[in-house]
């Protein structure tokens, strides 16, 4: 609720009008500037209290009292109960990203280990997002490349499948895995349905921290094999406990009394922040990420520690036990609100001392190490952006660049990919693919691909932020190619009334050499840095990464295509009928010529079913 009778009062005046309307119930406020613009968004336990600490007028940070001046108007909300005021609070903060509040800004999820259910030979693969699909996860990991390693070592220990089961469904012989020791071959029956259940539940077990255990078990089963004169089953069963030992050494040191948590520390420093997470489960270190909310001046640490956490599990399960390197204002509240977020009691505490102190102090040290090298190639990229403003005539330095490509073989497969640049290096949550859909295009239209892109784009564009006042839209436009590209480019500009953006072609010299790229702007003559400008090889760093994103995403898309087979589009094939054709006639290509009488005779084929498969590759060929 706002007041009209305010609206000619600003700062203290305002805000000490607002306490007639306010009683003690819990809440939400929010205060706005002048522009309608949210200020700040805040949680209180007692409204009334908490916003009548706005109206004193001395006693305040500088920081808190900018905000008081700036603020024209304020919004507030009643909840039934404080926790609740508490996840309104982040949720609108998340949705709002207010000036004066911490903002976490990095907030892509992580990645799991699943071990697949309803299958009779599961299979072992890394996930990431939400947990829809039915099985055991283990998680979460601090990277993909911690997923990646430990799903190593993990198929050379238990030997599990990673296919999809649309690939186990189609094979008739092993795969290149099963030849290299990596997978027991499920596929092709070289493992029984009972034995591989063994596996599973060791690697359940072994995720679950109970290495220990399995590889006693292990250990046992080898000197049995080598005493039987069974040296290779020994010799496998040797190296299925060395890739054991191996996980367990890239974990790094691995908590003697910890069995779940994540550990969070904070560092401040001249206005800026770092806060390092590592996460404990089942008594394993999973690897640690370091995140740079945006903070101000003269904030503290209660303060930032508590808007990451409700943030930060937002969108995340928490662990039983969050342990942190400094208090926050609202335990109680935290607690209650996780607990019921995850269903059994969390709890949150400060460590003072014992091994818990002591993984703080070195996740502390981490947080400490990590601000320092970002805040060493913040200055340097903010020289960066000042020299490529003065190279290109900008006002000043840009604070997002957009830099665009394609990739394509012949057409095919074709797909756009923008990567985002700023203050803070590159932007990896604003990067965004563009699969080409035009049907009218020439394969290997590149401009006809570009237009594509960047009509798309400004389209998005001038539907989420059609003010530019939300930070969406780019200061600076690079595209790979030369006049022609930039004049194709201009003209959607023109089209859609966006042509004062700054757009730059990059296009390499005659020979293609790194160092001699020639830049096009609209109507202009081309020009060139010199070759050990700091700034040509910023500009080469932004290109390559545009390059290296699109490519990726080609190729990601092409081993889609390739994987993909035609009878998954067929109503009523679903695996094991799939399998049973592929069986009997070897591939799609021979089942999609096959006559129907053949079609018939194939094992759990009906004649309905023949007929369903028959017509729908005859009526699309």
């Amino acid at each position: 609720m706002t007041d009209p009778t305010t609206d000619s009062l600003t700062g203290h005046a305002l805000i000490q009008s607002y306490l007639k309307t306010l009683d003690t119930s819990p809440g939400v406020y929010r205060m706005l500037d002048a522009q309608a613009r949210v200020l700040y968004v805040g949680k209180a336990r007692n409204l009334r209290a908490r916003v009548s600490n706005y109206a004193r007028v001395t006693g305040h940070s500088g920081r808190i009292a900018r905000m008081i001046s700036e603020t024209t108007s304020m919004m507030f909300l009643t909840t039934r109960t404080e926790t609740e005021a508490l996840l309104l609070e982040q949720n609108l903060i998340k949705q709002l990203k207010p000036h004066y509040n911490v903002l976490l800004r990095d907030d892509k999820s992580f990645p799991n280990i699943l071990v697949t259910d309803g299958h009779p030979f599961p299979q072992i693969k890394k996930h990431r997002g939400a947990k829809k699909q039915k099985g055991s996860y283990y998680g979460p990991f601090a990277s993909a490349g911690a997923v990646n390693r430990t799903l190593n070592q993990l198929q050379k220990a238990f030997l599990l499948r990673n296919c999809s089961d649309a690939m186990f469904t189609g094979r008739t012989r092993p795969c290149l895995l099963y030849q290299i020791k990596r997978c027991s071959g499920p596929c092709v029956g070289k493992i029984s349905e009972t034995d591989y259940a063994t596996s599973v539940a060791d690697a359940k077990r072994f995720l679950s921290g109970k290495s220990t255990e399995i590889q006693q078990s292990l250990a046992v089963e080898m000197m049995a094999a080598s005493e039987a004169m069974e040296f290779e089953r020994a010799a496998g069963l040797r190296d299925r406990i060395k890739a054991m030992t191996q996980v367990q050494t890239a974990q790094g040191i691995n908590p003697r009394t910890v069995t779940e948590a994540d550990i969070v520390a904070l560092h401040l420093e001249k206005g800026q922040a770092c806060v390092q997470v590592f996460f404990i489960r089942a008594g394993q270190n999973w690897g640690n990420r370091d995140f740079y909310p945006r903070v101000g001046a003269e904030i503290e640490a209660p303060e930032v520690l508590e808007a990451f956490l409700g943030q930060f599990y937002d969108t995340k399960e928490p662990p039983r036990q969050i342990i942190l390197s400094h208090p926050i204002e609202n335990t109680d509240l935290m607690e209650e609100a996780l607990g019921q977020k995850l269903g059994r009691k969390v709890e949150i505490l400060v460590p003072q001392r014992g091994e818990k102190a002591e993984l703080v102090a070195g996740a502390a040290r981490n947080a400490r190490e990590s601000l320092a090298r970002k805040m060493s190639e913040s200055a340097t990229q903010s020289k960066l952006l000042t020299g490529l403003g003065d190279a290109f005539g900008l006002d000043g330095p840009p604070q997002r660049i957009e830099v665009y490509d394609n990739s394509h073989i012949q057409g095919t497969n074709a797909v756009g990919g923008m990567i985002v640049a700023g203050p803070d290096g590159f932007m990896k949550n604003q990067y965004r693919k563009f699969n080409i859909k035009g049907d009218d295009l020439t394969p290997g239209d590149d401009f006809g691909m570009m237009k594509e892109v960047l009509s798309r784009r400004f389209k998005r564009l001038l539907k989420d932020d059609p003010d530019r006042d939300k930070g969406l839209w780019p200061d600076l436009l690079l595209i790979d190619g030369g006049a022609g590209q930039v004049s194709a480019v201009y003209q959607i500009m023109e089209e859609f009334g966006v042509e004062d953006i700054p757009m730059v072609g990059v296009a390499k010299g005659v020979d293609r050499d790194h160092g001699k790229e020639e830049f096009h702007r609209p109507g202009g003559r081309p020009f060139a840095l010199r070759m050990n400008d700091p700034v040509l090889y910023f500009i080469q760093r932004l290109r390559d990464e545009a390059h290296r994103f699109a490519i990726g995403t080609h190729r990601a898309k092409r081993a889609k295509a390739i994987g993909a087979t035609p009878l998954d589009d067929v109503p009523g094939v679903g695996a094991t009928r799939k399998r049973a054709l592929l069986v009997r006639f070897g591939s799609a290509k021979a089942v999609s010529r096959a006559a129907l009488a053949d079609l018939k005779a194939v094992d759990g084929i009906s004649s309905t079913l023949a007929e369903s498969i028959y017509d729908f590759f005859h009526e699309k060929g």
